[in-house]
């Protein structure tokens, strides 16, 4: 792998991060407080489920 790969998938990252607020911010701002009220053994199942989704994706992406 490649720095350029990392910096290109943080990049992707943040652009995706950003749209949400971007073109809903009330929707984003109750999404947020709706997630802050979750129990922690709910966002870390939640935070687990989807480190093990993007690391299959990206094995199955790179093979």
């Amino acid at each position: 792998m490649l720095w350029s790969d990392l910096l290109a998938a943080v990049a992707l990252l943040l652009v995706l991060e950003g749209l949400m607020p971007f073109l809903n911010p009330a929707g984003f701002k109750r999404a947020l407080i709706q997630v802050a009220a979750l129990p922690d053994r709910v966002l870390r199942a939640m935070g687990l489920a989807g480190m093990i989704l993007g690391a299959l994706l990206l094995w199955w992406l790179r093979g």
